[in-house]
């Protein structure tokens, strides 16, 4: 198991406070890997500067050759990375290696050929005697910070485009799933010029507060809740630096009475419930006509009864546990808030999983209404809930009620 992160060409372990790494599936410890010191932060900067350099002059199919082959190395080494990320995670073996690597690997070769057919603006005589034309250069040294919930699908997402476009990285994973990215830092040292992307490890309050703030990054880069995206703008916004920003989600769906009741069935029960729930797009914000509610209701609670989680043959789980037992307690407490009102019932699950992993039983919470706070704030666990609406524009007005953004259905 690879345990040091990647600044420029060496591979070293962090020197401060150590982060317990956790099995989610019993809440054992892994290992404890410290985080990165004030020093290897500055050096995997430094790193970046000088790597930009000569990266940001390669050409685009140079970045694509480089992209191509990262790809063929996480292929073919996809079940050590599923296998890894599935024990750090929690996640079933099936959804890492038959969804998700895939998806990693499709990323960086779209990315590659995205690099290779960027469109552009014509140039043309705007002022006599001048030709103007728009050029797309790189950007700088991109800080990127990981959650926890995709990790290397997430890191994918970061690394692909960036250096796709000729610029560096500072990659900062999760500092409760930063397994698979110290894999993979292996193979980008072994691919990329030295300096392209570093990994470094800690928490985001002590190493992502750093880096956000540090005045050669030139941009910002996060996955993360609402919260945390408010401080990346306030740390930007002192040096002016470009941001990028996927923050949390709170997924409605529109059902409206002639719906095909078995197909939405099966789709609620698919992505409301992926991931344990653990999804900024998860479609976890159910509105459905007064006609289809009942039928809805009865038919999706059943359905949901029968999600496989913690079986001891991983191959039959369709959903792993939550990250962790802070998570499980933060979602048990939103659905019991929420069974506290007398017109709210929970018609499956509601409760913590037993045993020592940090499971919650998939959930449906119905009779919700739109100011319930089950329905308005983002759960992030498999969770869901159904409104009842009767007016086509009610049931849009409320589902466009909302501070999240992301993803929604009809």
């Amino acid at each position: 198991m690879d345990t040091q992160m990647l600044i420029g060409s060496k591979f070293e372990k962090g020197t401060e406070t150590e982060e317990p790494i956790l099995n989610p599936k019993t809440g054992a410890t892994i290992l404890s890997l410290p985080e990165a010191s004030q020093a290897q932060i500055e050096a995997a900067v430094t790193a970046a500067e000088r790597a930009f350099v000569l990266w940001s002059r390669t050409t685009p199919a140079q970045r694509s050759g480089y992209l191509l082959n990262i790809a063929d190395r996480i292929e073919a080494a996809a079940h050590e990375f599923a296998t890894l990320e599935a024990l750090n995670c929690g996640k079933p073996i099936n959804a890492v290696l038959n969804d998700e690597i895939p998806a990693i690997v499709d990323c960086y070769r779209f990315f590659a050929g995205a690099v290779r057919s960027m469109p552009g603006v014509v140039a043309g005589e705007y002022i006599p005697g001048h030709t103007s034309m728009v050029r797309r250069d790189a950007i700088g040294i991109v800080a990127s910070i990981a959650p926890w919930n995709y990790p290397l699908m997430m890191m994918a997402w970061k690394l692909a485009p960036a250096i796709a476009g000729g610029n560096t990285v500072v990659f900062k994973p999760s500092e409760q799933t930063p397994l698979t990215a110290l894999k993979l830092a292996k193979i980008l040292a072994d691919i990329l010029p030295e300096g392209v992307v570093n990994v470094v490890l800690g928490r985001g309050d002590s190493v992502g507060n750093t880096l956000i703030n540090h005045p050669k990054v030139n941009m910002i880069s996060i996955t993360g809740d609402v919260a945390t995206g408010k401080k990346v703008l306030q740390a930007a916004a002192k040096s002016v630096k470009r941001t990028h920003l996927e923050l949390g989600g709170k997924a409605p769906v529109i059902v409206f009475d002639d719906a095909d009741l078995g197909a939405v069935v099966n789709g609620l029960r698919a992505f409301g419930y992926y991931n344990a729930g653990q999804d900024c797009t998860a479609a976890c914000r159910i509105y459905a006509g007064k006609k289809i509610y009942d039928k809805l209701v009865a038919d999706l609670s059943s359905a949901v009864s029968t999600i496989k989680y913690d079986r001891p043959d991983d191959t039959e789980n369709e959903i792993g546990p939550l990250i962790s037992r802070r998570q499980r307690d933060r979602v048990s407490s939103f659905v019991e808030r929420a069974a506290e009102l007398k017109h709210i019932e929970i018609t499956t699950g509601g409760k913590p999983g037993e045993g020592s992993g940090f499971y919650y039983q998939p959930t449906v919470v119905a009779g919700a209404l739109q100011e319930d706070e089950i329905v308005r704030r983002e759960v992030f666990g498999p969770v869901v809930s159904i409104t009842r609406f009767s007016e086509v524009d009610e049931a849009v007005n409320w589902a466009n009620d909302s501070d999240y953004g992301l993803a929604s259905s009809v």
